[in-house]
């Protein structure tokens, strides 16, 4: 399962039917899990540990060293989760010693062709970072997130559960969750109701969040004047109170 022409170093550690093919390099302090995919012309360099089930496309680099001018080849780590899918040329950077040293990948996501993932980005399941879409360092980004096409995330935002980043979003401040952004800087538009939808939310639910959405949005209303007036809904229902949570404790202000 591995090619003649492949180059794996001696400290590297290869699970169970793990392909490697022609002319991928895997270094040293490189853990790969079982069941993995990994085509050919691949460079993954660690310290990184790379779980089951991951499939990494030709020409992808996974694990090299930051773009921080900063970095001085502190042994810092990747850590990705399982049955991801990583597209040709992709990049996923190791994280800096200036935040906890760990650049980290749930598992299920899609990362589509040059995508990038840079220095201790915190990335959750069930993602989807559309072509050249990326995540510059110490971004944060929840569950079931979309990036489309040609997306950027300012250095330290967040990114809140079911967001939805439309194409060509520049995004520079913190995304609550359930919304959509488009343009550049990026607004929010509407509720992902369609993603939603999808994932299972009753309709009650997706309401009381269109309804938090207004409020915030469309009254004018300061941050704790609008957790106010959503107290009831933050009390029923789940998603009410994520967004609520959210919003209040952000950092860098929403996006709006």
């Amino acid at each position: 399962m591995i090619h003649s022409s492949a180059i794996i170093e001696p400290g590297a550690q290869i699970g169970k039917n793990v392909k490697v093919g022609p002319w991928s390099y895997i270094g040293n302090d490189v853990v790969i899990g079982d069941d993995c995919i990994i085509e050919s012309h691949v460079v993954i360099k660690g310290p990184s540990v790379i779980g089951s089930g991951n499939h990494i496309f030709q020409f992808a680099s996974v694990g090299e060293a930051c773009q921080d001018k900063k970095y001085d080849n502190e042994p810092t780590k990747l850590i990705i989760g399982d049955n991801n899918i990583i597209r040709e040329c992709a990049t996923i950077h190791r994280g800096t010693i200036q935040d906890e040293g760990i650049t980290k990948i749930g598992s299920n996501n899609l990362f589509m062709a040059y995508t990038h993932v840079a220095h201790d980005c915190v990335i959750g399941d069930n993602c989807i970072f559309a072509n050249n879409a990326s995540a510059a360092g110490h971004v944060h980004i929840g569950d079931w997130v979309i990036l489309a096409g040609n997306s950027g995330i300012h250095q330290f935002c967040h990114v809140g559960s079911h967001a939805f980043v439309g194409m060509y979003s520049g995004i520079n401040k913190d995304v609550p969750p359930f919304v959509t952004t488009i343009g550049t800087p990026a607004k929010t538009v509407s509720i992902n109701s369609e993603g939603m939808k999808r994932r299972g939310f009753e309709s009650d639910e997706i309401m009381a969040t269109r309804r938090a959405y207004k409020t915030v949005y469309r009254k004018g209303l300061m941050v704790d004047e609008a957790i106010e007036q959503m107290a009831d809904d933050i009390a029923k229902y789940p998603a009410v109170k994520m967004f609520a949570d959210f919003i209040k404790n952000s950092g860098r202000g929403i996006t709006r």
